[in-house]
């Protein structure tokens, strides 16, 4: 079966990496997540991901500390790309071609992020990881895989997170909690749903890129998603 979606954007947390561990990486889940990947590369969709590093350290929360805010922001860039090399070795053992490339200038590790030639690993079937967020401080990573999705030219931005979808209070404390099957970004703002943060909610509203917010950890989701099954809440102009 073929996928209405020629190319993807991915947005993981660092969180996600880390499995059931308070932080850190854990391999099990590192290669469930490229088992993921792969599904979906076999429906001839282009993937890119964007990675965040909450798994290993969070800028703001070195702020709340007295640290400066932008030192913490770039320890938090370099923590993306230690996932973002640790994502890249789980999806090549899987005979997956990937390249890593940085916000941040490193290049004896990763590729500097060019867009175009992101473009062309796309276009030749390779997973490209965006590392390092936008690579300015007070840009979260949300904020960069709604602006790496806009700039390679994604069709959608599938942010996989723990739970199935977006709902109107947390459905672990709340089982009487609803979940919405679409939302639209006006409704994601004026509520402050804990889709993606305002910054890149509002670049998605201006640029119309839709958002799907999915649970990660059902395993073949993400395919059936692809294959344009409604999984998920959906986040677009109108409802």
């Amino acid at each position: 079966m073929s996928s209405p979606y020629k190319r993807i954007l991915l947005k993981l947390s660092g969180e996600a990496l880390a499995g059931k561990r308070e932080f850190g990486l854990d391999a099990e889940t590192l290669d469930y997540i490229a088992s993921e990947i792969r599904s979906i590369l076999d429906l001839k969709v282009e993937v890119a991901l964007v990675v965040g590093g909450g798994n290993i350290f969070r800028g703001i929360q070195g702020a709340k500390t007295g640290m400066d805010r932008s030192t913490g922001d770039y320890m938090g860039m370099l923590a993306t790309t230690i996932n973002a090399l640790a994502l890249q070795d789980a999806l090549e053992r899987r005979e997956i071609y990937t390249r890593v490339q940085s916000a941040i200038r490193m290049e004896q590790v990763v590729e500097p992020y060019i867009r175009r030639r992101a473009t062309r690993h796309l276009e030749k079937g390779r997973v490209v990881i965006f590392a390092s967020g936008t690579g300015n401080p007070y840009f979260s990573t949300d904020t960069a895989a709604a602006l790496r999705a806009m700039e390679v030219e994604a069709e959608v931005l599938i942010k996989a997170t723990k739970v199935d979808g977006v709902y109107d209070s947390d459905p672990r404390k709340n089982p009487q909690a609803k979940k919405y099957d679409t939302l639209s970004y006006i409704d994601v703002l004026s509520q402050r749903l804990e889709v993606m943060d305002s910054t890149a909610t509002s670049l998605c509203m201006d640029n119309k890129l839709p958002i799907i917010v999915m649970n990660m950890h059902e395993k073949g989701a993400l395919a059936r998603l692809v294959k344009g099954e409604r999984i998920g809440t959906k986040v677009v102009a109108s409802t």
